[in-house]
């Protein structure tokens, strides 16, 4: 069966007789008439019935007007639905953040700007640290990944960067850095730090201990914790002091102070990160939009 079986289907069962339908399809009435019979016995059902003065619509007809007509609407719209498709405004996006991310208007506003504009994708996020969202990415169960990562691009994976956050010593109100304008981490070499454990798969554990190494020292580490926000409460605690990108000021705990760490090397670089092999526009267009976006922030 052919899409030009069905609208020759359709246009006599709409007009009922199919001289009128012939004219109205620009073809000769005999050469319809036997389209209309290879296509009831295509179907093995018979869809009029005709006599010398009339032709009526059988149930099995009736049946397939309907259908005939779904298919000829969803035939017609498939080319449009296809460049949608296409220029990336259908679908799904899933997005890997990081958990500073939401702390920055980068996430609220490009979330925000996409659905405004993107209305037909659905957008899946969720909190990973960097190491598992490269992981997501390459396994196929991210298309995106907005990462804490100073480091080379790992194998596979695209880094777009979006911004560079500086990083803030997050000190006891009343530590001997706290009403400093900003300190360098040499100055850092007797601190006791609460940092991110080893397998945490954060970009800043890594950050600090090359900090600490172009200054000639190894950070001790004194405490360890998973979530950046338990550690500014650990140091609310008088457990150690902390290095954070400055996005997380936002997480305001009496008690704490956060110093400008010097350095032109004291930044956290926040990337978007994609398969290397990524050709999907609409993960490709996101990409770019938040790249724009980030850059504003």
């Amino acid at each position: 069966m052919e899409l030009r079986h069905l609208r020759y289907f359709v246009a006599v069962a709409e007009e009922l007789h199919f001289t009128r339908a012939a004219e109205r399809l620009h073809i000769a009435q005999p050469p319809l008439s036997q389209q209309i019979r290879a296509l009831e016995g295509e179907l093995g059902v018979r869809l009029f019935e005709r006599t010398r003065r009339s032709v009526a619509l059988t149930d099995a007809g009736h049946a397939l007007l309907v259908r005939a007509r779904e298919l000829l609407a969803a035939a017609q719209a498939l080319p449009q639905e296809l460049q949608r498709v296409a220029r990336g405004e259908v679908g799904q996006l899933r997005i890997g953040f990081s958990s500073t991310l939401p702390l920055t208007k980068v996430l609220r506003d490009v979330v925000a700007d996409w659905r405004r504009t993107h209305a037909d994708v659905a957008l899946h996020l969720r909190e990973m640290h960097s190491a598992l969202q490269f992981e997501a990415l390459r396994a196929g169960e991210l298309d995106v990944g907005l990462v804490r990562y100073n480091e080379r691009a790992p194998e596979g994976i695209r880094l777009q960067l979006l911004r560079r956050d500086p990083l803030r010593l997050v000190v006891p109100a009343g530590h001997r850095f706290a009403r400093r304008r900003s300190v360098p981490i040499a100055d850092c070499r007797d601190e006791a730090f609460i940092g991110f454990p080893g397998d945490a798969g954060t970009g800043t554990g890594p950050l600090l201990k090359r900090l600490c190494a172009q200054a000639g020292f190894e950070p001790r580490i004194a405490q360890e914790a998973r979530e950046a926000t338990t550690q500014i409460g650990l140091v609310a605690a008088g457990l150690g002091i902390a290095v954070l990108p400055a996005p997380l000021e936002a997480v305001r705990i009496e008690g704490v102070h956060y110093v400008p760490l010097e350095g032109e090397g004291a930044v956290l670089v926040m990337s978007a990160a994609t398969r290397a092999d990524e050709a999907s526009e609409r993960v490709l267009a996101f990409v770019r939009r938040v790249s724009a976006m980030a850059g504003a922030d």
